[in-house]
């Protein structure tokens, strides 16, 4: 009887394991509720950054061409000045004594060959009456032409001290901003030293340099023809600052690397900016905003699109059998997207229905409600 009780029991437990298996099988070919999307063609205009490097139009090292003490500063760091203007002034004791020893050598010089001349024209004029031969015609030849080139070099000389006299008042190289000042007054200066005396930029255009995919710089020249032609193509930039503000001028692509950098596989451009206010510093940094377009393409969430590695999927939601079941499908999308959208490039036609929402859990084969 106990064993009858027994064997009853587990048949039971057997029973309701059964029905219970049942019903879960049946449960889970139930149609699922999905959010679903019918595709269709749109156009949109995607904004891709890349880092960048500003610098001014000219950056001038500001470097003295003669040795000496530094007498005065006439500028001040971040000063604006004018092409010409009066940056640094060099002791100027000796270059003005040893201009005014070039200029009596000079003098002395021209009394020379005023004498050597003097003496020519005697000498000449006794040789025309046979008193002095014809060797002394020629020594006073001679001493006239050594005192003409004395009179030359003593010339030369002063013109050099002239100008290593103007060296000693060191002016700006072009219109722009004064760099740092490293240097103060009683420092000992000269043409060798290893650290300029200030940087000058020119900063009323900025130059703003960034590097963007080599696959990117090829797709814009095959569309162009030649790489000139897809830089001059390019769309106006806009650039956004450290603050993660955006700078209020445009600018323009003006010209890109003709070498690929093999450690990144970039290529270098180079933007202009106008920079009326003065806003833009060199060596700021920032990021270049290109606006990538696309038209009549098939857009989906990005909530629509499954990530296996390298391959995107989506579910596609078709008629199979009578009933709605969702097959997956390989697309190839565009290289840029917002995070938010894939644009399609391959494997979606407009009109089709796919899966809008949590591709991530969905299983190939799944009813969809």
């Amino acid at each position: 009887m106990k064993s009858f009780s027994m064997l009853a029991a587990i048949m039971t437990v057997a029973l309701l394991a059964s029905c219970g298996g049942k019903k879960q099988n049946s449960a889970s070919n139930d149609p699922i509720a999905y959010k679903t999307l019918k595709v269709k063609t749109e156009s949109r205009t995607i904004d891709t950054k890349y880092s960048a490097t500003i610098r001014g139009r000219q950056d001038i090292m500001v470097l003295p061409q003669v040795s000496g003490l530094l007498r005065q500063l006439c500028v001040t760091e971040g000063q604006q000045v004018r092409k010409g203007q009066t940056l640094f002034i060099i002791d100027q004791v000796p270059y003005q004594a040893a201009l005014n020893t070039a200029k009596a050598n000079l003098e002395a010089a021209k009394a020379a060959e005023a004498t050597a001349k003097l003496s020519l024209e005697s000498t000449q004029n006794l040789h025309a009456q046979q008193v002095v031969s014809d060797f002394d015609l020629q020594t006073a030849t001679n001493a006239y032409a050594q005192a003409k080139a004395t009179v030359a070099q003593a010339t030369a000389a002063v013109t050099n001290a002239e100008n290593s006299l103007s060296y000693t008042v060191v002016t700006s190289p072009a219109d722009g901003v004064v760099g740092t000042l490293p240097y103060r007054v009683g420092a000992l200066v000269g043409p060798s030293m290893g650290t300029p005396l200030t940087t000058v930029s020119d900063n009323h255009q900025m130059y703003v340099y960034f590097s963007i995919n080599e696959m990117m710089m090829l797709e814009k020249t095959r569309e162009a023809g030649s790489a000139a032609a897809a830089v001059k193509a390019m769309p106006p930039v806009r650039l956004q600052l450290v603050d993660g503000s955006e700078y209020d001028q445009t600018g323009v692509i003006e010209t890109a690397s003709g070498v690929v950098d093999q450690a990144t596989g970039s290529v270098s451009l180079r933007a202009v900016f106008n920079n009326p206010t003065g806003l833009l510093h060199s060596g700021s940094t920032g990021n270049v905003v290109i606006p990538v377009e696309y038209k009549d393409q098939i857009i989906v969430p990005a909530a629509a699109v499954k990530q296996i590695q390298t391959v995107h999927q989506v579910f596609v939601v078709e008629n199979k059998d009578g009933q709605r079941t969702a097959i997956a499908r390989n697309i190839e999308i565009a290289p840029y997207n917002t995070g938010k959208e894939f644009i399609v490039t391959k494997g979606l036609r407009a009109g089709e229905e796919i899966i809008a929402d949590g591709a991530g859990m969905v299983k190939e084969g799944a009813l969809v409600k």
